[in-house]
């Protein structure tokens, strides 16, 4: 059994006004898987989890199904809840999926985005940089999400906003072993510039190849290992 750190604790959570308990224990327990707080094939104690997350138990054990049903964790009979471990194998067959999705999200995305949503790309790339100068790298892999999770509003199409979310979800976890990498999150933020500069002038073509360069340069950093 395993909780997470006293500095895990202290990561940074998204904006919880106005959100069910149900959806805030949801938030936090994915948060904390994604960022490693939780280790791959680690089984939880739910008290434990409670208390990690000042979250009682009904709203836990609703994340936790929930969680499950996005490959985040598996309930093993008679044992309990782990950890989904963690796979070279896994990380390619996202990838694969990864690439397919993202790149239609561009091709959505580039007739339908507009100079507001531009300006808040551009904003959210700002944050992960300075995040990033900062070493923090909860705050980075949140501010990833909400760059992802804003290309995927853009994009319109509320089915493949929730098929990215879950692999994106999927795909931080692979991502956070690799942060500490010398020079990594440039290229991140560099990507993240490229896929901007291609929306703002609403080229789908450009767009798909800088999302395509990005999810394969998270492939590359995890097979340099």
């Amino acid at each position: 059994m395993r909780s997470v750190d006293a500095e895990s604790q202290q990561r940074p959570v998204s904006d919880e006004s106005g959100l069910s308990l149900n959806e805030q224990a949801y938030r936090r327990f994915k948060q904390a898987l994604v960022t490693l707080s939780y280790k791959p094939g680690d089984y939880l104690n739910t008290a434990q989890v409670m208390n990690d997350l000042s979250m009682g138990r009904t709203p836990i054990n609703q994340a936790i199904h929930r969680l499950s049903n996005e490959g985040l964790l598996q309930i093993i009979p008679r044992k309990g809840v782990m950890v989904s471990p963690l796979s070279i194998d896994d990380a390619l067959e996202l990838i694969e999926v990864r690439l397919a999705n993202e790149v239609l999200c561009m091709k959505l995305a580039s007739p339908r985005v507009s100079p507001q949503d531009i300006d808040e790309l551009e904003a959210i790339n700002r944050q992960i940089a300075l995040a990033s100068e900062l070493r923090d790298r909860n705050q980075m892999m949140l501010l990833d999400n909400q760059f992802h999770q804003r290309l995927a509003q853009v994009a319109g199409n509320k089915m493949l906003m929730d098929i990215l979310s879950v692999l994106h979800a999927q795909a931080q976890r692979f991502w956070a072993s690799s942060l500490s990498k010398e020079g990594h999150m440039q290229e991140v933020i560099e990507e993240h510039r490229a896929i901007i500069n291609a929306l703002a002038v609403q080229d789908a073509k450009a767009a798909a190849e800088a999302a395509e360069i990005h999810i394969l340069s998270f492939r590359n950093a995890l097979l340099r290992g």
